[in-house]
């Protein structure tokens, strides 16, 4: 095939996939390249497509109250592969949509290399993406190698944003002693999948949450390279040592919240409480909910195992940090995410300034789409800005402040503001249902120019 009738994708992650599904099912070729497992990250442990790293959960799913539940649903409609083998591979997790992490991964790759438009190439692309190859989308996400992001900053003139991301540890389920820890969720509310007790909830009195906050914080921390010392965290995705730092009743409102719970041995909330989900299909591993750490490795076991419950625990995975790069995409990209720099390359995913599986795998839909209507000849159609899709798209390229810009998640607080007298939920479901019908508005005529 000649390399002006493909478009390139660099990165096989949620983002490169989604991106590369939409072209192939609107009839263009694409060539995946996906580094791993030519060269491996500080993260990844496979070398599937679209692997889940930090956590197995997509967040909310409720399409009426939520904005990531709206944006589940967007997405869900515009034939979304990462939103369908979600649903397929999803777990107990209350009003979460949590996923098994390899059914998920592999159902994707499936789904990739089953269809005859697609190519997968195992190979880093060292640099810019040659001339030659055309349309480009850039899906590199936040372990965008370093050869990459040098190019990427001589090319735009920018010096690379970054933070880190902390991995929450993984726990084996028969290690977990049941006779203190018991299956509740909060409120005893059911997600897809669940049935109202779908997290495994470990108590801790207040004696026991001191000094698990005292353990926390003076346990011993990774290092800091010198050209890492000065990179912040992204603030959805903090390690429990830096919340703790910020104040000694911090974690109880934070990660160890006990609202919503009972302990059946007292009847009564604890103090506190460790939750943790399900991460696999069998059910025999574990997820510490909000554990992200750069705990060094036996500090970890050492401190966890001073939580009731997991004073036996044996861990599949601890916690760790990996570098997370993004660009400045308010002042680099163009409305339909090209570098203004050089519009043949597009970008997706999280290296755009987007954080989150889900807002990742959406920007990655929008960009296939995109690309798919300029190989048509068509000038791209964007979401509105009262959508999902459109608000993050708009925040991302145009809304946000190019001098203080960092990563966001999908929130209702992106959305234009709804006419009406609506109040707290009333407004979020008033919000919620605009979008998804100027969202099917909009994917009439695509689908129709299809």
């Amino acid at each position: 095939m000649a390399s002006s009738n493909n478009v390139h994708i660099v990165g096989g992650g949620l983002a490169g996939s989604e991106a590369a599904w939409q072209l192939a099912q609107a009839g263009v070729s694409v060539v995946l390249h996906e580094m791993r497992p030519v060269r491996g990250t500080e993260a990844h442990l496979t070398d599937s497509l679209a692997e889940l790293v930090c956590s197995n959960s997509f967040r909310s799913d409720d399409a009426l109250n939520n904005a990531v539940g709206v944006i589940h649903e967007e997405m869900r409609r515009a034939g979304s592969l990462i939103m369908r083998a979600a649903d397929i591979h999803k777990l107990p997790a209350g009003g979460a949509l949590a996923v098994d992490r390899h059914g998920f991964s592999a159902a994707v790759q499936e789904a990739l290399l089953a269809h005859p438009l697609v190519t997968l190439r195992r190979e880093e692309v060292a640099g810019l993406p040659p001339a030659e190859w055309g349309h480009t989308i850039i899906a590199t996400g936040p372990l965008t190698s370093s050869a990459l992001a040098e190019a990427l900053a001589k090319e735009t003139g920018e010096e690379s944003l970054a933070f880190f991301d902390a991995i929450a540890p993984i726990v084996h389920r028969d290690s977990i002693d049941m006779s203190i820890a018991w299956k509740q969720s909060r409120y005893d509310k059911a997600g897809p999948g669940g049935s109202g007790a779908d997290y495994i909830n470990c108590p801790l009195d207040k004696e026991q949450y001191d000094a698990f906050v005292a353990g926390l914080l003076a346990g011993e921390k990774t290092e800091f390279k010198q050209w890492e010392a000065t990179t912040p965290y992204f603030q959805g995705c903090q390690p429990i040592e830096i919340i703790a730092s910020t104040g000694p009743q911090s974690l109880r409102f934070g990660p160890m919240k006990p609202v919503g719970l009972r302990d059946p041995r007292t009847e009564r909330r604890p103090w506190a409480v460790v939750q943790l989900r399900q991460d696999n299909a069998l059910g025999t591993l574990w997820n510490i909910v909000g554990f992200q750490t750069k705990l060094k490795h036996a500090e970890q076991v050492r401190l966890f195992r001073t939580i009731p419950g997991l004073q036996n625990a044996e861990f599949a995975r601890l916690g760790g940090l990996h570098r997370n790069t993004f660009l400045n995409s308010p002042r680099l990209l163009d409305g339909t995410l090209r570098l203004k720099a050089l519009p043949r390359l597009r970008f997706a995913g999280q290296i755009t300034g987007c954080e989150g599986y889900v807002e990742s795998a959406a920007v990655g839909l929008l960009a296939g789409r995109f690309a798919a209507a300029e190989m048509r000849g068509e000038v791209p159609s964007l979401p509105p800005a009262t959508t999902a899709m459109g608000a993050l798209l708009n925040h991302i390229t145009q809304g946000a402040d190019a001098t203080t810009f960092q990563p966001m998640n999908v929130n209702f607080g992106l959305f234009p503001p709804i006419e009406g007298s609506y109040r707290g939920k009333e407004r979020k479901q008033a919000m919620a249902a605009r979008a998804l019908r100027d969202f099917d508005a909009w994917l009439m005529p695509t689908a129709a120019a299809a």
